[in-house]
């Protein structure tokens, strides 16, 4: 079986990360996510978004079972709202889309504060950082959102960001991965272009 689309998530970022950078957990759930970018980021700071009291409670409790409180940050407000929390850059950011596993499937991420979350944190992405995005079209609003974030993928300058679609082609409702990476730029203002 192909790698699962969070792992591959978790290996481009990798990838690019340094342990003093800054992460975001746009969606934190029950804090996986949350407690892998805490480890990434270890000398760094993390910050964490859920609108759900229980994807919090989740979360802290995860943190404290692994030792991994000292650099996170754990916010009850919609990521929509993350740039009155986040000061500076950022290096790297996970979103995974949908609802909180366990919880109550009628609470979902909607593409109106999806878009402005996504927007916010590409905004925000430092050169060559990355934001990896989960997609679950399984769900009407969750194909609406994959829709969404496909569109806003294609609009990008290809000069500023590199927009990658990770997706099974033959299984149509399987989840599948966006990822935004924010393109270095090269000295003299020329950008070069690998073969």
């Amino acid at each position: 079986m192909m790698i699962q689309i969070l792992e591959y998530a978790k290996e481009l970022l990798r990838q690019t990360a340094s342990p003093t950078g800054t992460g975001v957990d746009l969606t934190m759930g029950n804090g996986h996510d949350t407690l892998f970018l805490s480890r990434l980021y270890s000398q760094g700071q993390v910050y964490a978004f859920d609108i759900q009291q229980q994807a919090v409670e989740n979360t802290r409790a995860l943190l404290e079972e692994a030792g991994q409180c000292q650099n996170t940050k754990l916010i009850l407000d919609s990521h929509s709202n993350l740039d009155q929390y986040v000061p500076g850059p950022i290096d790297g950011a996970l979103c995974n889309l949908g609802y909180l596993p366990g919880g109550d499937k009628s609470v979902t991420t909607r593409r109106e504060t999806t878009r402005l979350a996504i927007e916010k944190t590409l905004q925000r992405l430092k050169p060559g950082g990355i934001l990896a995005v989960a997609i679950y079209p399984g769900h009407e609003e969750g194909a609406l959102e994959g829709e969404m974030l496909q569109e806003l993928g294609r609009s990008l300058c290809q000069k500023e960001y590199d927009v990658l679609l990770h997706r099974l082609i033959n299984v149509p409702h399987s989840p599948y991965l966006i990822c935004f990476q924010r393109r270095k730029q090269k000295h003299g203002g020329a950008s070069a272009t690998t073969a």
